[in-house]
């Protein structure tokens, strides 16, 4: 287990340690929460570099997923059957392909999607550009990019002290307001800047790293991965209310704030152990000693972990290996799950059903078009570009605004950061997150109407 302060005396670090610190940590500070000017608004450089590689490789992309997800299949049946030394002596190599039964039927179906999707081979509703052609040529694609750049220099915000200074200053606010470390803020800050994936990618390293409990990765995981300004942006695009976009996303930030008040303190959350990934059950100290503030210990902390840092060979291995492992192990269950939840919604009447029960709920806040707008409110589940696309024959704005902001406080999408969750080792099951989906919801809808109400 990892201590943060399990010893208040000081320990020696060398003379350079304060550098080893500041300069890599304000690298990644800089390419991972540094907000720039695009066309469509602001990103952050990661998301910026992962779009120019997107541009420069868009005419193979789709081949190079497809690829991906084979081998990530192949590698199971190596591992398992054929057993070469150098994969039954790697950790990396067990972790990344010797899974279950059910992980590998996920892998085997996401490989046969990609290439019926690729080649448009059998019926056109797998293949077709709102099914497995959106997760396969535009998705996937983007969460390629984004895992390449993300998980390549990742270590500059995990392995320099970043976090630990940051938390050191933040755990009087974290902790009692949604009972997790103050180190959790810099993946919601990640999030918010730049793509809910990349903060999933960051809490299951801290995760796996033994930094938070399995409560407190579950909670971090879908209470925080947030939808990025640059998608807001779009999503109140699409719904033809541009115009609004500050008083919508200041409804979107007070919503969500209020789900993660309530969300850590309720089931499914509130139920996970408070245990860690080495099956440890002490809680980390985040407790600062006498004689030291928030800053002075913080510095302290962080010094001490920069200082284990000691050769760029390490840094590129281990960056080299979260990339490996995000492309992997990540890409086969979004293409698999995502296309299955994609086609539901779109060639069923699924979700039609599953939001019925909401229109006496949309009718009793007095939501103009309720039993159109009730669909949307579960089909975001599958995708969360699908609900602005399904109000599009909404007349009413105020029903547009309220589906609009809904969209972006329900987080938990299987085509994106609901299929990286149950890819990473994070403890979240499919079933909790459909709970969590449908919680979220409740949670944020009567908060969500109100303001729109009074807005409108």
């Amino acid at each position: 287990m990892i201590e943060l302060s399990s010893n208040p005396k000081e320990q020696e670090v060398s003379s350079s340690a304060i550098w080893k610190f500041l300069i890599p940590s304000l690298i990644g500070v800089a390419l991972f929460m540094t907000p720039v000017p695009v066309e469509d608004g602001v990103t952050i450089p990661i998301a910026v570099l992962a779009d120019w590689l997107q541009g420069l490789l868009a005419g193979v992309l789709p081949e190079i997923m497809t690829i991906v997800i084979i081998i990530s299949t192949l590698g199971v049946f190596v591992q398992k059957f054929a057993k070469p030394d150098f994969m039954t002596r790697s950790e990396f190599s067990k972790n990344l392909f010797d899974i279950n039964i059910f992980w590998t039927v996920v892998r085997i179906i996401a490989s046969i999607l990609a290439v019926m999707v690729l080649f448009q081979i059998g019926p056109e509703w797998v293949w077709d550009d709102y099914t497995g052609g959106l997760l396969l040529r535009d998705l996937l694609p983007l969460l390629f990019t984004i895992f390449i750049f993300a998980g390549l220099f990742l270590p500059l915000l995990l392995n320099f002290g970043l976090l630990e200074f940051v938390g050191s200053l933040l755990i009087k606010i974290m902790r009692p307001l949604f009972t997790l470390p103050g180190r959790s803020s810099i993946d919601s800050l990640t999030s918010w800047l730049g793509d809910g994936t990349i903060g999933v990618i960051l809490t299951n390293k801290q995760y796996e790293e033994g930094f938070y409990s399995k409560r407190e990765a579950a909670v971090i995981a879908s209470t925080f991965s947030v939808v990025s300004i640059t998608f807001s942006l779009v999503i109140i695009a699409e719904v033809d209310l541009a115009h609004m976009f500050v008083p919508f996303y200041a409804t979107v930030i007070f919503a969500g704030f209020v789900a993660a008040l309530i969300m850590p303190r309720i089931p499914p959350l509130s139920l996970k152990k408070t245990e860690y990934a080495d099956g440890g059950t002490t809680e980390l100290d985040e407790s600062i000693p006498s004689g030291h503030s928030p800053v002075s210990w913080g510095l302290k902390k962080a010094k001490e972990r920069a200082d284990k840092n000691h050769d760029v060979k390490t840094f590129f291995r281990d960056g080299a290996k979260n990339v490996l492992d995000m492309i992997l192990g990540v890409a086969p269950v979004v293409m698999a799950i995502g296309t299955i939840a994609v086609i539901i919604a779109e060639f069923t009447p699924v979700f039609a059903w599953l939001g019925a029960p909401y229109v006496p709920l949309l009718e009793l806040m007095r939501v103009p078009e309720a039993a159109a707008a009730s669909e949307t409110l579960v089909v975001g589940f599958a995708d969360m570009f699908l609900p602005a696309i399904f109000a599009g024959g909404i007349e009413s704005e105020m029903t547009r605004f309220i589906i609009a902001c809904v969209s972006v406080t329900q987080l938990i999408y299987l085509s994106e950061v609901g299929g990286v969750i149950l890819g990473s080792k994070i403890p979240l099951r499919f079933w909790e997150l459909i709970v969590i989906f449908v919680l979220r919801t409740l949670i944020t809808l009567p908060v969500i109407t109100l303001i729109a109400h009074i807005i409108f």
